[in-house]
């Protein structure tokens, strides 16, 4: 399966997503392979500070910010359990090639208004993929929780009968993200129990349920 994380939006936390995703998938034993296609590089970055601390390698992450990766992507896949696509911000060549190249695209979203009109223009370019691609799955993904809100309650119920509709699994305002990030670590890494560990198996599990 090819999963893409995208959103026109910066700073929704498409990369740190999808680095757990890949790390949730890896440590089951699954073979994943993560493509950064943001220009920026931050889940490249993440890779390299992860092996100047010796940490083991649980997955792959290559560099592939070319519009060109919805031909690239599949020949990846045939040698992984799951390609994870970390996609840019206002890079719409990328976007497109990202969503022709997707079996799923999660869309991830902070439980704002802001969020939701920015979307706009994102589900545009889904529709217009499913030209091309009338299989492609997209989900919205509630991210950056904060806890016990009415916004957040009130955002996962307007979406529950949106097309694409919000996963069940959404992801709280935690701290020991950027501290994992800032160490080149994942959440599972430096507590397992905790509930930021808890609730990215449970997208993982969530996610994968929906491979077709």
């Amino acid at each position: 399966m090819i999963v893409a994380l995208l959103n026109q939006k910066g700073g929704v936390g498409k990369t740190t997503l999808a680095l757990h995703l890949a790390g949730q998938w890896a440590r089951q034993g699954k073979r994943i392979t993560l493509i950064d296609a943001d220009p920026q590089g931050s889940a490249l970055d993440w890779s390299e500070q992860r092996g100047r601390r010796r940490h083991d390698r649980l997955f792959g992450v290559i560099g592939l910010a070319r519009d060109t990766l919805h031909r690239e992507a599949p020949e990846l896949a045939r040698h992984a359990d799951h390609v994870i696509i970390d996609g840019p911000p206002r890079v719409a060549a990328l976007l497109r090639s990202a969503l022709l190249a997707a079996d799923l695209t999660l869309i991830p979203a902070q439980p704002s208004p802001f969020d939701g009109w920015a979307s706009a223009e994102m589900l545009a370019l889904i529709a217009e993929a499913r030209v091309f691609r009338p299989e492609l799955l997209a989900r919205f993904i509630l991210n950056r929780c904060p806890a016990r809100t009415i916004i957040a309650r009130e955002t996962a119920h307007s979406l529950a009968e949106h097309d694409p509709p919000a996963l069940a699994a959404r992801i709280g305002q935690r701290v020991i993200f950027a501290d994992a990030a800032r160490t080149g670590q994942l959440v599972f890494e430096q507590d397992n129990s905790s509930s930021a560990a808890c609730e990215i198996a449970a997208l993982a599990a969530e996610v994968e349920r929906l491979a077709p």
